[in-house]
C-alpha cells in the first residue's frame, strides 16, 4: 500500500489530522488497533476550548456539537463553604463547549468515512521502520492475520502514551519528563440531571470533588482517591453520599442522585517527551505529552497539534517547504508547557495531597481567594480553560 501520511491511531489527534488533511487534498491512510465501536464508545475528556469549537466549525462539523453541546461562559470554585464564579465570557470573550470525546470521535469518523477516506480499523502496528529516510513505512496486521506493510511520506504517531511510534525513535534522541501524583479520581458518569449548568471544582477538607455533566440528563462527576483504590469498593450510595459531602456548602445546589452507569478510576500523571519529531515521524496527543485532566487540555492540545501538523503538510505539498514541519515540535511544546503548568497549578491548588500540614492547606484556600477575588487572577484562570487562540 501507499499513500502520503500514515496515520496510526484513530483517536482526536488522528481523526482530526485525517480530516484537515482530507479537506486540503492529501491522502492518508488512518491505522487502528480497536474496532470501531469501541472507538466511539470510549469514555473521555468532555470539555473544548474556543480554539477546538472553532476547528470543528471550521472543517464543517460543528452543526451536532452546537445542537447537544452545553456552551459555558465560566465555571465555579468551591472552599470555605462558598462558591465562587469565574466568567470566562466577561473575562477573555471566549467559552467552551460541554461536548464529550467520543461525540466528537463520532463526528470525525462519519465525515472521514463519508468523504470516501480510509480507516483500517482492528488493524494492529507492529512497527514503524526507516523514520529519519524520505520512505518510511509502516507494517501491520489486519484482522485476518495478513501482514503489510504501508508506504508514506510522513508518519503522523497519535497512537497514545502506549503505542508503537514513539518506541520507533532511538532512545538517546528523546528526553522524557514526567510527574506521578499521589492520588487519583474515581469518577461516575450517572444518569442524573446536573445540579448545576457549570462545572464546579471543591477544594474541601476530605478531599477534591468534580461536579461535570455530559447532556441534561447525564452527570459526570469526581472525587480524589488513593491511586491504589478500587471503584468496585464503591456502591452507589456510598459514592453519592462522598460527592455530596464534598460538594456542600452554604449556596450548595441540591444533589440530583441517580443510577450510576459506569464508574473508575483514573491515575493522574504529566509526561512530556522532546522533541515531538524525528525525522519524517511526528507524535501528537498522548503519544507525546499527558496532563492531569483538572485542567481539561488533554483532547485540545492533541486538536492544536495536528492543526500544527497539518498546516506544516499542507505548505509541503503546496510548495516543497519545510519550514512548519521543522518548526512543528518547538511551536507544540511552547503551548504544551503552558498547558502542563496550568493544570499543574490547577491540581495542586485544588486537591488534598498525603501528609499536608495546616500550613498549606490554609495557603491553598489563600490561593483560591487570591484567584477569585482579583480580576488579574481570575482572568488569568479564564484565559487558560477557555483555551489560548490556536495559530
Amino acid at each position: 500500500m501507499r499513500t502520503q501520511v500514515g496515520i496510526i491511531g484513530a483517536g482526536p489527534a488522528g481523526l482530526f489530522l485525517a480530516n484537515l488533511l482530507q479537506r486540503r487534498g492529501i491522502d492518508c491512510v488512518v491505522l487502528e488497533s480497536r474496532s470501531r465501536d469501541y472507538v466511539e464508545a470510549r469514555i473521555r475528556a468532555g470539555v473544548l476550548e474556543q480554539g477546538t469549537v472553532d476547528l470543528m466549525d471550521e472543517m464543517g462539523l460543528g452543526a451536532r456539537m452546537h445542537k447537544d453541546g452545553l456552551l459555558h461562559d465560566g465555571t465555579k470554585l468551591r472552599f470555605n463553604d462558598a462558591t465562587h464564579r469565574i466568567d470566562f465570557s466577561a473575562l477573555t470573550g471566549r467559552a467552551v463547549m460541554v461536548y464529550a470525546q467520543h461525540e466528537v470521535v463520532k463526528d470525525l469518523i462519519a465525515a472521514r468515512l463519508s468523504a470516501g477516506g480510509e480507516i483500517l480499523f482492528e488493524t494492529e502496528v507492529l512497527s514503524v521502520e526507516e523514520p529519519a529516510s524520505k520512505t518510511p513505512h509502516i507494517r501491520f496486521k489486519r484482522k485476518d492475520g495478513a501482514v503489510e506493510r504501508l508506504d508514506c511520506d510522513f508518519v503522523a504517531g497519535c497512537d497514545g502514551f502506549h503505542g508503537v511510534a514513539r518506541s520507533a525513535i532511538p532512545a538517546e534522541k528523546l528526553q522524557n519528563f514526567e510527574r506521578e501524583y499521589p492520588f487519583a479520581w474515581l469518577g461516575l458518569l450517572a444518569e442524573a440531571p446536573p445540579c448545576s449548568e457549570e462545572l464546579i471544582y471543591a477544594n474541601h477538607p476530605r478531599g477534591f470533588a468534580l461536579f461535570s455533566m455530559r447532556s441534561p440528563t447525564v452527570t459526570r462527576a469526581y472525587v480524589q482517591v488513593a491511586p491504589e483504590e478500587d471503584a468496585d469498593n464503591w456502591n452507589d450510595t456510598r459514592l453519592w453520599d462522598e460527592l455530596e459531602a464534598r460538594l456542600e456548602s452554604s449556596d450548595a445546589e441540591k444533589l440530583i442522585r441517580g443510577p450510576i452507569l459506569q464508574k473508575g478510576v483514573t491515575a493522574m500523571r504529566s509526561f512530556v517527551t522532546e522533541p515531538m519529531q524525528y525525522g519524517r515521524l511526528f507524535l501528537a496527543g498522548d503519544a507525546a505529552h499527558i496532563v492531569p485532566p483538572t485542567g481539561a487540555k488533554g483532547l485540545n492540545l492533541a486538536a492544536h497539534d495536528v492543526y500544527v501538523l497539518a498546516q506544516g503538510l499542507t505548505d509541503f505539498y503546496a510548495n516543497g517547504s519545510t519550514t512548519g514541519l521543522d518548526r512543528y515540535s518547538d511551536v507544540c511544546l511552547k503551548r504544551i508547557w503552558r498547558a502542563q503548568h496550568f493544570s499543574w497549578w490547577m491540581t495542586s491548588m485544588l486537591h488534598k495531597f498525603p501528609g499536608v500540614s495546616d500550613y498549606d492547606a490554609r495557603r491553598q484556600l489563600a490561593e483560591l481567594d487570591a484567584v477569585t477575588s482579583s480580576e488579574a487572577g481570575s482572568r488569568f484562570l479564564a484565559e487558560n480553560y477557555a483555551g489560548l487562540p490556536f495559530g
